[in-house]
């Protein structure tokens, strides 16, 4: 078992740069400049220059991904280009949401699913697991921002049971998490 969760590890590897990969050039290839944006329209040129050598776009885009990735590995992903504040720092303030999030996604999950999937199993080849079958053929195909706006819709605008935004209490995580 040890040896096959390694094997995995070592497998992710490769994946987790191909993809960081494709994000940053992507990233760079996106029309705008960074330091353009920041300074905003009235910047002068100079000024555009001095702030990209400053936060190092004017290297080549190996470099500047190499760099990255370094710092990256280390726990350093930079700073915000808005806000100036370190990216593992807004990261860390949106952990705690985003735990909670994951919580509910997954106690939803337990209570819908595994009722769902030993009913099915018992009922093998009636009604209703064709049922269940379809309803979870049309929930994992169905895009999940559609899907968000259709419960807000529903639970939030038409019958007023849920807030549709905040996260003041347990009830603003109850629509994300089942989405």
């Amino acid at each position: 078992m040890l040896k096959y969760i390694v094997k995995r590890i070592l497998i992710m590897i490769p994946v987790i740069l191909g993809v960081s990969f494709i994000i940053f050039s992507i990233m760079s290839l996106t029309p705008g400049d960074p330091a353009s944006i920041k300074l905003g329209e009235g910047a002068s040129r100079e000024d555009v220059e001095k702030l990209r050598e400053e936060m190092g776009l004017n290297e080549n885009f190996l470099i500047r991904y190499v760099k990255y990735i370094s710092n990256a590995v280390r726990g350093d992903f930079g700073k915000s280009y808005i806000t100036e504040i370190p990216v593992q720092k807004e990261l860390a303030s949106r952990f705690p949401t985003t735990l909670r999030l994951a919580l509910g996604a997954t106690i939803f999950m337990i209570i819908i699913g595994i009722p769902v999937g030993i009913i099915s199993a018992v009922k093998q080849y009636t009604i209703i697991d064709t049922l269940s079958l379809i309803g979870a053929l049309l929930l994992t195909s169905m895009p999940i921002f559609f899907l968000g706006l259709i419960l807000i819709l529903l639970f939030s605008l038409k019958l007023g049971w849920l807030p549709s935004m905040g996260i003041d209490s347990w009830k603003n995580f109850i629509l994300p998490s089942i989405t």
